[in-house]
């Protein structure tokens, strides 16, 4: 199938629980933990326990309903804006912050969180701090001037986004137009941190097969560089899952912030 007759995230849009059940969840025949959870979860501990960044806001850009990435960030920052592209997704994850039957179950990548931080014993506490943190929940349309419209966004002190340009983008030139208008949305000297799959160029979801877009690990520094980031961290992994759902080689996290 060519990449010109693949379904486009924001356009077509997917299931949501779907893609959390394949590609997020604690199941057995889930072979995507080491790159989905365990990368992630370990890099964001990593980054956050240095200390140097934390604020009032942080914006949320990411694919899916995804959210446990922001197990890590919801201890250093007060107010958590998360921002979706389709009405589907937005229903998934406010289905889990309003704690309603049926919501997918984070419960193991909360595990995963405590762990890495080393404090088991707060499990259900970290639960509480995400959901008391992300009550803003947002439709945002790139293409738009005001992504937002009629909501404006305040400044802020971080942005986190896990895969969202990967899925929205068709090309460079997206990207690279993208990514600027993320950084109109940061503070003179915010942080960005992104995570995305590398040499990617489809994803399945129930039967259909999606759009990525497709880039290395030298056009991310440079594409992040020419919109006026200074990358402070860089790590790439491997892909170690074996499955014909996504053709990602690799997986990338970057920590970065915003030239003043």
């Amino acid at each position: 199938m060519a990449s010109c007759t693949h379904k486009i995230y924001h356009v077509h849009g997917f299931d949501s629980r779907q893609h959390l059940e394949r590609y997020f969840s604690d199941k057995p025949d889930m072979v995507f933990r080491d790159d989905t959870l365990i990368f992630p979860i370990e890099n964001l501990a990593k980054t956050f326990s240095l200390g140097h960044i934390r604020g009032d806001i942080l914006i949320d850009f990411s694919s899916g309903s995804v959210i446990h990435h922001l197990y890590a960030a919801c201890e250093f920052f007060k107010h958590i804006i998360v921002l979706k592209a389709s009405d589907q997704c937005i229903m998934e994850l406010k289905r889990w912050l309003d704690s309603r039957t049926g919501a997918f179950n984070w419960e193991h990548a909360a595990k995963l969180h405590a762990d890495v931080e080393k404090k088991s014993d707060q499990l259900q506490e970290k639960e509480g701090k995400v959901r008391s943190a992300a009550q803003h929940v947002v439709k945002c349309d790139l293409n738009k001037e005001n992504m937002t419209h009629p909501i404006v966004l305040p400044p802020a002190d971080c942005i986190i986004s896990v895969c969202f340009l990967d899925f929205t983008c068709k090309d460079q030139d997206d990207y690279i137009r993208y990514l600027s208008k993320i950084s109109e949305l940061l503070k003179p000297g915010g942080h960005l941190i992104l995570f995305g799959c590398l040499d990617m160029s489809y994803y399945v979801i129930g039967k259909d097969k999606f759009h990525a877009f497709t880039y290395d690990e030298e056009f991310a520094r440079k594409a992040l560089v020419g919109a006026g980031f200074v990358i402070d961290d860089c790590k790439v992994k491997k892909r170690t899952a074996v499955s014909d759902r996504t053709d990602y080689k690799a997986v990338i996290f970057i920590a970065a912030h915003k030239e003043k």
